[in-house]
């Protein structure tokens, strides 16, 4: 085995049963860069960034992700189509059929780290067969100090092989790729799909079982953000909703944009980097992300405006519409470093109603935050799909369903118990549309958002006056400033009050409906948090 590069004193790949023809050990960018265009897995843009393909795999594939069912797993894992259960010997087999692919494979090897808290995060060491995922790696989690590398042991490792299948007949499962995570042996073998995501959300799910369970502590799919004066704000929210926009303030501190846990100390980021959409990208939508597409970062599945140039084109969706960028959270000016701050003071629930029925703004009490959060609510317009022509809800638990192992309760009562011992505010937000459903209505205007949003964050709303909403029960804000009065009441923008309540109670039977398959599991304070639909009305 010819081994290069910077690597531990302490363990190696022997000790994995891997004995590859030749091993790079935590390359540097630069380094990487070298061997990405060596191999033609991607080539350079203009402004410094690696392009590649993720082949035929554009986005995840949940319906290959497995999960060890064994002691450990058993009686913890909320098992279903989420969460697929394989036995022990299918993944013991599995893993013996990669490791002997991996025997004389040229492979990189990535030492890092996932939570930027220490006294939370885990050690992970990551197997590639590409280059590129391996510099994927270094920008999403946590990158160590020589002195750490040196001394690095991992907790958990993750072997990633794009080019390896199986035969799934022969293991019980869906497809040729696959997915598996062994909580037992603390590993992840990933073969088939060349989506480097998978390696982020694999690390997701794990924290996500391993801090609730066995640490208390919530383990949250949010952005999050932090004031001068070191107040936090979480942002939740389904794609489309604008969680990523939101959150991006050039006068808060980004502490993170996708994945965070929150200890009775405070918040802190689980990765090193983001994992932006880049569909129709600009400068004038979103600076912070443009600027951070220079040396370092990967773009994915895009293309160049034309063949003898090098600038991407960020409207060609040619590939997928799930078009991303990598990279280190440093690239973003404002990013807090070690990502860490203090407990949230406030909490957005961010939906786009497609049906305009929820407030622009609303605030929640504790029973109505743990179903919300349950819930996970958006909606799909009409258009966005074949078949699709009218407003679709949308519910994901924990707005993160796909990567929580646990039960939604696990995650939401822990929420309801740190909003409670840290007095945290916690708001419904609406970013969809207003005065009537999609087709009637508009959209909300982007700057009445940003408005409701800075008003919370400044206190301002804390003193006014509030109504509850007719059927959701939360309370709605008579007054906020930058915002007219009407545009805060979802029934005062529409033009005829029969429509508004029959649309309300179409969509809070739609959440009434979905909440069933946890009912059995809710305590009554989740429970009353339900909406009440009305039939005294003409």
């Amino acid at each position: 085995m010819k081994e290069t590069g910077l690597r531990s004193t302490k363990s190696n790949l022997y000790k994995a049963g891997i004995a590859s023809a030749r091993v790079h050990w935590n390359y540097t960018p630069a380094e990487i860069y070298e061997e990405i265009l060596s191999r033609k897995e991607g080539v350079m843009t203009d402004t410094g960034a690696i392009m590649v393909d993720t082949s035929a795999f554009t986005g995840r594939a949940p319906k290959d992700k497995y999960i060890v069912k064994d002691s450990k797993t058993e009686n913890t894992v909320w098992w279903g189509p989420i969460n697929q259960p394989i036995e022990t010997s299918v993944f013991d087999a599995v893993e013996e059929e990669m490791r002997k692919y991996l025997y004389d494979k040229e492979l990189y090897v990535r030492d890092v780290f996932a939570g930027a808290d220490p006294k939370h995060r885990i050690a992970v060491r990551c197997v590639n067969t590409r280059a590129w995922q391996s510099l994927f790696v270094n920008n999403m989690f946590l990158r160590p100090t020589k002195n750490e590398v040196l001394n690095f042991e991992a907790d958990w490792t993750v072997w990633d092989a794009p080019e390896f299948t199986v035969e799934p007949t022969r293991f019980g499962i869906r497809s040729g790729n696959f997915a598996l995570v062994n909580f037992t042996k603390k590993k992840i073998i990933i073969g088939g799909s060349g989506y480097a995501g998978e390696i982020k959300k694999g690390i997701f799910s794990v924290l996500n079982y391993i801090l609730p369970e066995e640490k208390g502590v919530l383990a949250m799919h949010c952005s999050a953000n932090v004031g001068e004066d070191g107040d936090v704000a979480i942002f939740f929210g389904l794609s489309g909703t604008g969680k990523t926009t939101l959150s991006a303030d050039p006068n808060r501190g980004l502490i993170g944009d996708d994945e965070h846990g929150w200890t009775d100390e405070g918040v802190f980021n689980f990765e090193g980097g983001c994992y932006a959409k880049v569909i129709d990208l600009s400068r004038e939508k979103e600076p912070q992300i443009w600027d951070a597409i220079k040396f370092g970062a990967i773009l994915e599945n895009t293309r160049f405006i034309s063949e003898d140039s090098r600038t991407v084109d960020y409207e060609n969706s040619i590939v997928t519409e799930n078009t991303r960028v990598s990279y280190p959270i440093d690239h973003i000016e404002n990013a807090v470093e070690p990502s860490m701050a203090g407990k949230p003071k406030n909490i957005f629930f961010l939906t786009c109603d497609a049906f305009g029925v929820l407030p622009p703004i609303a605030k929640l009490t504790a029973g109505q935050a743990m179903f919300h959060f349950i819930s996970g609510y958006t909606a799909k317009v009409a258009g966005t799909e074949v078949g699709v022509t009218e407003p679709q809800s949308t519910f994901s638990a924990c707005f993160g369903a796909a990567f929580m192992p646990l039960h939604p309760t696990k995650y939401a009562e822990l929420l309801g118990k740190k909003m409670r011992e840290d007095n945290v505010n916690v708001w419904l937000v609406n970013t969809g549309w207003t005065g009537g459903p999609y087709g009637v209505g508009k959209r909300m205007a982007l700057k009445y958002t940003r408005a409701m949003i800075t008003a919370a964050l400044k206190g301002e709303l804390e003193d006014v006056d509030y109504h509850n909403h007719t059927v959701f029960k939360m309370a709605i804000p008579y007054t906020c400033p930058g915002v007219p009065s009407k545009v805060l009441s979802p029934k005062a923008t529409w033009k005829n009050d029969k429509g508004f309540y029959e649309t309300t109670n179409k969509l809070a039977n739609k959440f009434i409906v979905n909440f069933e398959k946890y009912a059995d599991y809710a305590n009554e304070e989740i429970m009353a948090g339900a909406p009440k639909p009305r039939t005294d009305f003409t």
